[in-house]
């Protein structure tokens, strides 16, 4: 995650296009990423992978829809938060933050995580928690130097990204038509099966969720794009459109090659072993590399990332000023945010890939939930846009998509729940610590003014 995700200058050049847009958000989205909860996600649902996109898929296009209906009313960084704070009330939109919070608080350990599961099996006499702890301390320390990752190394990974999974589809197809996984090319099983319920398929999207965090981010671009007002709203929904569409024909092509969920040694690692089923160790060479130089790439960003958040609440004394909102005299960067969210990374040595997804995917939810309610009470209620035309817009469509993530949100597994139930219930205690029992306003966010390492 770029940093500018959380902090925008107000005197940026308005360069972009649509077409740099949809890149950025395609890049952000990380077309690999479909390997991450490959095992799992297969394995939730039931082999029915591209049915669980597909429902994914539409979930998130509705509240594409309504995030694309907010950028153009509030079009500043904050994103979720922004939009329930300014439409519902400033209560509501603490607790949305609080729920993004979470996510950007633990974004960091999955990238840990998945790149030890990886090297684990590359190393199998190396300790797993050697490499946690190496990727941690890497990170941390590059962080803490304000070293950030540039933009074009980024386009240039996704580059790398696309390559392999071309090489992928080629593969798995050649191998296909010799007589492989399915033997055909064509299957209707992994999209309609009536021997799998449907709560499974939900189940799988529900981890999904995880695969399109990021297509908002581009929301956070508004104040560098040509006429943000027509190009934001259309790149959101063509990034989600076509990061759905790529990751259930992925998983089609993967699950005609190896349609034998069951036989995967570990969910977690599943991909690998496709990978290796498919390519051999040319593939899982090349797909090795570009999934460790992504990782490293999410990881370093995402913990500068929600160091900045953290900042901004220390700064705005959301958090307590002294600690959070602090910057290192020499390298100015927030010293205490960063180690605190590498500590927190630890997690990674506890968890699995289930729970750690659906965690995240838990704060994420009640985020996208939000984002569609936004809609309702801005257009809807508070400004009477009702004709027949406008209660489709900002009624009907924003009531689907909020049906939608909640009904994603119940299917997550009951751990999932638990924890993020806890997270929320510690959001409202520290609320109506901060308003004295909901007596006065909670402290706002000012994610614009957040501007950190000017010297990177």
């Amino acid at each position: 995650m770029e940093a500018r995700y959380l902090s925008q200058p107000r005197t940026l050049k308005r360069s972009l296009s649509l077409f740099h847009v949809i890149f950025f958000g395609l890049a952000y989205m990380a077309p690999l990423t479909i390997f991450t909860t490959y095992g799992v996600a297969t394995q939730a649902s039931h082999g029915m992978l591209p049915a669980a996109y597909i429902v994914a898929l539409i979930a998130m296009a509705f509240t594409a829809y309504s995030y694309g209906r907010m950028v153009k009313v509030y079009p500043m960084s904050g994103s979720a938060y922004t939009y329930t704070q300014k439409s519902l009330n400033s209560h509501a939109g603490f607790l949305v933050g609080w729920a993004i919070l979470m996510d950007y608080l633990f974004l960091p350990m999955i990238n840990y995580l998945v790149a030890a599961l990886y090297l684990a099996i590359y190393f199998p006499s190396v300790p797993f928690w050697v490499w946690v702890i190496s990727f941690i301390v890497i990170t941390t320390v590059l962080n803490i130097l304000g070293i950030k990752l540039a933009t074009n190394i980024n386009t240039l990974f996704v580059i790398y990204q696309f390559f392999v999974l071309v090489v992928f589809v080629v593969l798995s197809i050649k191998g296909i038509l010799h007589g492989m996984g399915t033997g055909t090319l064509v299957s209707i099983k992994p999209f309609f099966n009536p021997d799998v319920p449907l709560s499974s398929v939900m189940a799988g999207a529900s981890l999904l969720c995880l695969s399109f965090l990021g297509f908002d981010a581009v929301s956070t671009l508004s104040e560098e794009t040509k006429n943000p007002d027509k190009t934001i709203p259309k790149a959101i929904l063509l990034v989600t459109l076509i990061g759905g569409a790529l990751f259930i024909f992925i998983s089609y092509v993967g699950h005609m090659v190896y349609p034998d969920y069951a036989s995967f040694k570990n969910p977690d690692t599943a991909a690998y072993e496709m990978i290796e089923y498919v390519g051999g160790n040319l593939l899982t060479a090349l797909f090795t590399a570009a999934s460790l130089v992504g990782f490293l790439a999410s990881a370093v960003a995402a913990h500068g990332s929600v160091t900045r958040l953290l900042y901004a609440m220390g700064r705005d004394s959301v958090l307590p000023q002294k600690l959070f909102g602090s910057l290192h005299p020499r390298f100015k960067t927030p010293v205490f945010n960063i180690v605190l969210v590498g500590v927190l990374s630890l997690t990674a040595l506890f968890v699995d890939l289930v729970t750690a997804t659906s965690f995240i995917n838990f704060g994420a939810l009640v985020a996208f939930t939000f984002v569609n309610l936004s809609v309702i009470a801005h257009y809807y209620v508070r400004n009477r846009r009702r004709s027949p035309l406008d209660t489709l817009r900002y009624l009907i469509l924003p009531l689907i998509g909020a049906g939608f993530t909640v009904w994603l949100w119940t299917s997550l597994d009951k751990h999932s729940l638990i924890l993020g139930g806890v997270w929320a219930l510690c959001g409202l205690l520290y609320l109506m610590y901060l308003t004295k029992m909901f007596t006065k306003r909670p402290p706002e966010l000012n994610f614009d003014e957040v501007d950190l390492e000017k010297d990177n």
